[in-house]
């Protein structure tokens, strides 16, 4: 066996165990709720020690709080509803939803994707999927209903493996999640939590809902840059021996964009 053989086999070897251990993880609440229980446990232990630590403002001695104490579990229980209303980023989300939802219902958001999906060059199917699963953060929750989807039918349509184009979309749309060079509500968002820890140093600090757009779009550039790499070099070639399971006539195709559709986009 050559040395690239080999190379290649513990390199699939690798990627099989890591698919392994993450087909084994459990629901995203379960796992959140298991970190609750770890945060929980690790205070009650922490909080007897005395760090040495001070408030940079005012001074004071700062502490660990016992979260297992039953007076701070009834107050966890009491103040529940007023955490979760008081969240930074709730309000900025709950009004960008209306806009986003009447674009999206309406269909301005699918006729926009598949436009650009349809004008792109065979070679470049990859690096714009990924992209518009980037972009298409602006649409809340648009990418994972439409674009995924989209990304299995772009890529048998042009005569690759469906599941390499889903995978390529999915890397845009969860693994791009923050990352953007279109202003959308993702920047009030994370601004949001910027602004709270400055404010901690400056109460009177205010920041621009852009103060992360260069690192944002620079990050977009990378995700694609990678995804790209990956999908092409690494994940469509270990999916050449997965056979497309269904009959080939009921295939799902891209569906062109009408002249209504466009006259209304």
């Amino acid at each position: 066996m050559s040395t690239e053989a080999a190379s290649n086999t513990m390199f699939n070897r690798l990627l099989n165990s890591i698919e392994k251990a993450g087909n084994k993880l459990p629901d995203p609440a379960i796992l959140f709720f298991y970190l609750m229980v770890i945060v929980w446990v690790l205070s009650a232990i922490l909080a007897p020690i005395d760090f040495g630590e001070t408030h940079p403002l005012t001074g004071e001695e700062l502490s660990v709080n016992n979260l297992l104490t039953g007076a701070a579990l009834a107050n966890f229980l009491a103040t529940m509803v007023g955490t979760f209303t008081g969240f930074a980023p709730l309000g900025i989300v709950l009004v960008a939803m209306l806009g986003v939802g009447v674009a999206e219902n309406s269909g301005w958001i699918d006729a926009g994707l598949k436009k650009l999906l349809n004008s792109t060059p065979k070679m470049l199917i990859t690096p714009m999927l990924i992209l518009i699963g980037i972009v298409s953060h602006t649409a809340a929750d648009a990418g994972y209903v439409l674009v995924i989807p989209l990304g299995g039918v772009i890529f048998y349509a042009a005569g690759r493996h469906p599941l390499a184009g889903i995978a390529a979309a999915f890397a845009g749309v969860s693994g791009g999640f923050s990352a953007n060079f279109i202003p959308s509500a993702i920047d009030p968002l994370i601004m949001s939590f910027t602004l709270e820890a400055a404010q901690i140093l400056d109460p009177e600090i205010n920041l621009n809902p852009l103060n992360n757009y260069y690192f944002t779009s620079l990050s977009s550039l990378l995700i694609v840059l990678v995804g790209w790499y990956v999908t092409d070099k690494i994940v469509e070639p270990r999916l050449q021996s997965t056979e497309i399971d269904g009959d080939e006539d009921g295939m799902p195709h891209m569906e062109d964009v009408t002249d209504k559709e466009s006259r209304a986009f």
